[in-house]
């Protein structure tokens, strides 16, 4: 049986392994690494999901500064305490989106508060995949008296490095709890999917020999705008120079407290008056929110996060997810999100003037699934997969209705979320990863 103490010593061999790969790393990488970079294991905890199901979580130091810090999990089957079952439908690293962590994109059901909804992340354990991520390092501050100091640096080229920990820190513990040391899958819903983009880039310049990505996954995200979509491309360009005069003036923090409270409010008293918009309710608010994104952050000209109910022009219901689930979501966010890494992707999307890395999408040659919410990125999403150079691309984009009705399709949390998540989205997505993997599985 694999003991806790001996697990724990194998964890730090593969932060010196994956940290060791930095030698090799992009001279963009270098420059927005310098300095101390210790790699100490400071916390490993087990707990029980479902069945033979385990999730563990690797806390592993990655500087000297207030949070560095990543919070590494792996949601996998067991052979026995302590150890992982051999896992012969292979590997994802799954990236979380903004505001939010592992938990609460891909685990629900193990966030803070927990949902009702096991996730992803258990879908794909409980057939078979080792399912890993990471939260940012953004994430470890707390809600009180948060040490900001290091957030100035949590841009691109920072989290690019930590991806790169990150994977290799999975291979090694995969090969040396027997699921064997093959590539891993990169995953990424939203922003994560952005960053998995433009990881595969940096790899892609590296020798054969030092690179972890077996393909991506990319969930309702792109990289790239299309020359059509010049609203899009200003949206961007606009959103980026507000962030950086912020950045300038010494602010390096999105606050999420209006995220928190909407979902906290909405869960605890729905029909209370709202503290956010006279004459409404906290449900109602959230509804809005939730299903009339477009609003306040027109990605796409119909853009919401969960696809509404619409009684005229109100949103009366959510159609796909579980209301308590999406709020639950909302209630779970972290309070301090890096301004550095939105102004990154404002930038990367924008195009124009300095950008904080360079990634071309053109270096990618990996194979690539594509899986969009019609009323999310969507279809908006499939440019970046012409962009490079991958001959696989496998491409998904989950709706109900037609072009008429796209305000009332399915969300970009709905692919997280809904209750036909599991058949609709996460069974084809499995069965992609089997593919991968050279496994054929007869429900797929």
């Amino acid at each position: 049986m694999l003991k806790q103490s001996l697990l724990a010593t194998i964890i730090t061999l593969a932060v010196v392994l994956a940290v060791s790969s930095r030698a090799y790393a992009s001279e963009q990488e270098e420059s927005s690494t310098q300095g101390v970079f210790p790699h100490d294991v400071v916390g490993v905890s087990r707990e029980h999901v479902d069945a033979d199901i385990f999730h563990y979580r690797f806390t592993v130091r990655v500087g000297n500064t207030p949070n560095a810090r990543l919070q590494l999990h792996r949601v996998v089957r067991e052979q026995a305490p302590w150890v992982p079952a051999p896992t012969s439908e292979g590997a994802i690293m799954l990236l979380h989106g903004s505001f939010s962590t592992f938990a609460t994109d891909f685990a629900p059901e193990l966030g803070d508060p927990p949902s009702s909804v096991a996730g992803l992340a258990v879908f794909l354990a409980s057939r078979g995949v080792d399912v890993w991520g990471f939260d940012r390092r953004w994430t470890q501050a707390p809600a009180v008296d948060a040490d900001l100091s290091d957030f100035a640096e949590m841009g691109f080229a920072n989290e690019l490095v930590d991806i790169g920990s990150a994977l290799g820190f999975a291979r090694l513990i995969r090969l040396t709890t027997g699921s064997g040391g093959e590539r891993v899958v990169l995953g990424g819903f939203s922003l994560g999917g952005q960053l998995a983009y433009h990881y595969a880039s940096i790899e892609a310049a590296r020798p054969s020999g030092l690179r972890h990505v077996k393909a991506l996954v990319i969930i309702d995200a792109d990289a790239a705008i299309a020359p059509g979509d010049e609203a899009r491309r200003q949206l961007e360009c606009a959103n980026r120079d507000t962030d950086r005069v912020q950045l300038a003036s010494g602010a390096v923090e999105v606050n999420e407290s209006f995220i928190i409270a909407v979902g906290t409010l909405t869960l605890a008293a729905p029909d209370s008056p709202s503290p956010f918009a006279s004459g409404t309710t906290n449900r109602e608010v959230f509804l809005s929110a939730m299903g009339q994104t477009y609003l306040r952050a027109p990605y796409t000209p119909r853009y919401h996060l969960a696809a509404p109910v619409l009684t005229g022009s109100a949103v009366t219901g959510l159609r796909e997810s579980p209301e308590a689930a999406v709020a639950t979501w909302l209630a779970a966010a972290r309070p301090h999100q890096a301004l550095r890494e939105n102004a990154d992707s404002e930038a990367l999307f924008c195009g124009q003037g300095p950008l904080p890395i360079q990634a071309p999408l053109n270096r990618i040659r990996v194979p690539i699934f594509y899986l969009g919410a019609a009323g999310g990125i969507g279809v908006h999403g499939l440019y970046t997969t012409t962009q490079v150079k991958s001959t696989d691309v496998t491409t998904l984009v989950l709706h109900r209705f037609g072009a008429d009705r796209i305000a009332e399709d399915f969300g970009h949390a709905d692919l997280m979320f809904a209750t036909d998540a599991p058949s609709l989205a996460w069974l084809p997505l499995a069965g992609w990863l089997s593919r991968m993997y050279g496994v054929e599985r007869e429900d797929d």
